[in-house]
């Protein structure tokens, strides 16, 4: 009996995994995606996405996601509930193992995990996001128009987007644990003189206090004197580094220090990894643009090339 080989296994559900998806079905390859505990990636837990193209209103973005669902099953891809435990190589292609035992074959796989923002880790966080709590000021800061918001952070990324936030809100508490920021010089000039920053030193979120469904305020501590105080806010955004779904590759493929996979970019497929047929799109390997729109690309990019790298094997 002959085996049951796809030929590419999809592993992340996101804009990169579905968008690949689309290419690869579209190529008649086999296809075979991975969805994760939740289909469609970060762009579930958000609310109104208005920088997708298409859309003049707008679009939600469970809504979007579900529609990119909907595309690959109706051009015959096959998507799959499951999370990826390991990625093995086997002979001429690759074992992609689940949670649970369950074990599929493929001749390539493309990594399109994502990344995640790195949370405080405080009891109610995770269910005020997208209710006051973003982890990212670039989709959400215009929701927050003439409030008084709060960012975490003190590296380039918090500088940038409390930066971005003064274009909507009336102002921003800039909080970092330090008596100075990590990011470059550069950026620093942009916001030290801003007269709607301002700065809280040497101080940390401990707690955040719900307000009729929605992040009413927060309580704030100076880790030098102990000091506390609540602060009065209308959202708050965390920038405290982003963390990238690819514990599952560690020892297959190449990472940096903070897990993001790498890439060929010199070679004739751009979004090879260190491991011939396995390809990566989206934020699992972007640390820097961090948009769906982008992981929607490279995706696209993804599938382009495991179309012609599989047809290079023939």
């Amino acid at each position: 009996m002959e085996k049951n080989i796809y030929d590419t296994v999809i592993i992340g559900s996101g804009p990169g995994g579905l968008t690949a998806a689309i290419y690869t079905v579209r190529a008649d390859l086999k296809t075979l995606v991975i969805a994760g505990k939740e289909a469609g990636g970060q762009l579930v837990i958000t609310t109104l996405v208005e920088n997708w193209p298409g859309f003049p209103e707008g679009i939600h973005g469970p809504e979007l996601m579900k529609n990119m669902q909907k595309q690959v099953s109706n051009l015959g891809g096959e998507i799959r509930q499951g999370e990826v435990e390991k990625v093995e190589k086997i002979n001429e292609g690759f074992g992609v193992v689940l949670t649970g035992g369950e074990r599929v074959e493929a001749k390539s796989v493309i990594v399109a995990t994502g990344a995640g923002a790195r949370w405080l880790g405080l009891p109610n966080e995770k269910e005020l996001i997208g209710k006051g709590v973003s982890g990212c000021a670039t989709c959400d800061g215009m929701f927050y128009r003439d409030k008084v918001v709060a960012m975490v952070g003190g590296g380039d990324t918090a500088v940038q987007e409390a930066h971005f936030l003064t274009k909507f809100v009336q102002k921003v508490y800039l909080i970092h644990r330090r008596d100075e920021l990590r990011a470059s010089v550069a950026e620093q000039k942009k916001i030290l003189n801003n007269a709607k920053i301002e700065m809280v030193w040497n101080s940390e979120v401990k707690e955040l206090i719900e307000r009729e469904g929605r992040l009413g305020s927060i309580r704030v501590e100076n880790n030098k004197t102990g000091e506390e105080k609540t602060m009065e806010i209308g959202g708050l955004f965390v920038a405290i580094g982003r963390v990238p779904a690819t514990k599952f590759l560690e020892g297959l493929v190449e990472m940096n220090e903070n897990g993001f996979v790498k890439t060929r970019t010199n070679e004739k497929y751009p979004t090879m990894t260190s491991v011939t047929g396995i390809f990566v799109a989206g934020d699992c390997s972007d640390s820097v643009y961090k948009q769906a729109i982008v992981a929607a690309g490279e995706g696209c990019k993804a599938g382009l090339e495991v179309e012609k790298w599989l047809e290079s094997r023939n």
